[in-house]
């Protein structure tokens, strides 16, 4: 399992995965109006939109709310103008992050993210010093109760990369541009998606397995998902699940 994935787990554990729902909306809604304004209004042929509307369906964001996000993207409504950013920093260990922000000022939030880092034993790194060791694919989750045989026959014919049982869940990868394709033919077989989104993996890990360390690479990473304009962070930690599990339970 990936760095982000058992910080996502972690984080979830705690309760704090998912975001005050406000907050939460929030980012879909900058998402969605991103996604509009780069890509146009047509879902069939923006699947960055369409995913993000999907997304925020299942985060039961209201459909009203959705549509005057999307037009506010398109320039039909008039909003204001947000723009993707991505930073690049590392942690404790020399842990690799990247961190996507959708902003409406550029000076402000590259502020922000660099004292995020500073205040909490990071470093902010120069454009393409930290990238490189990752890949953007298409995530799909899907119910544990599945039977991988039938799982198998559908996600390898879709596109599927790489399934893996997660205990609770299938986690299935694909490339970027296959994850629509992927999630449709899952569907169309019967098989219930939990989740479908755009991920960014680590080619690469750190193994951090002392506790000391493992909390200050946490603290960073929770400091940074905490700032208003970050809408993902990804990292390629390795921390053992004990010392996981440990702070998780201090934490809680």
């Amino acid at each position: 399992m990936s760095g982000h994935s058992k910080w996502a787990t972690t984080k979830y554990r705690k309760g704090a995965q998912d975001k005050a729902r406000a907050k939460l909306f929030a980012k879909l809604i900058r998402q969605l109006e991103v996604a509009a304004r780069e890509g146009g209004t047509d879902m069939e042929v923006n699947a960055t939109l369409r995913t993000m509307y999907e997304k925020a369906r299942d985060a039961s964001v209201p459909l009203d709310t959705i549509e005057r996000a999307i037009k506010r993207g398109s320039g039909e409504l008039e909003g204001v103008n947000y723009e993707v950013v991505t930073y690049e920093g590392y942690a404790a260990d020399g842990v690799a992050v990247v961190v996507e922000c959708m902003t409406s000022n550029r000076n402000r939030t590259a502020a922000d993210v660099r004292n995020i880092f500073s205040r909490n034993g990071g470093s902010i790194a120069s454009p393409g010093s930290v990238l490189w060791q990752f890949d953007r694919k298409g995530i799909l989750r899907v119910d544990g109760k599945v039977p991988e045989e039938d799982l198998l026959s559908v996600a390898v014919d879709a596109g599927a990369e790489d399934i893996s049982n997660q205990q609770d869940h299938w986690l299935i990868t694909c490339s970027a541009k296959e994850l629509p394709a992927c999630k449709a033919a899952l569907e169309a077989a019967g098989i219930k998606v939990i989740a479908a989104e755009l991920d960014m993996l680590a080619t690469t890990e750190v193994k951090v397995d002392q506790e000391v360390e493992a909390r200050k690479v946490l603290r960073v990473l929770d400091a940074l998902d905490d700032h208003e304009d970050v809408q993902n962070v990804y990292s390629n930690f390795d921390i053992p699940d004990e010392i996981l599990e440990k702070i998780t339970s201090e934490d809680s």
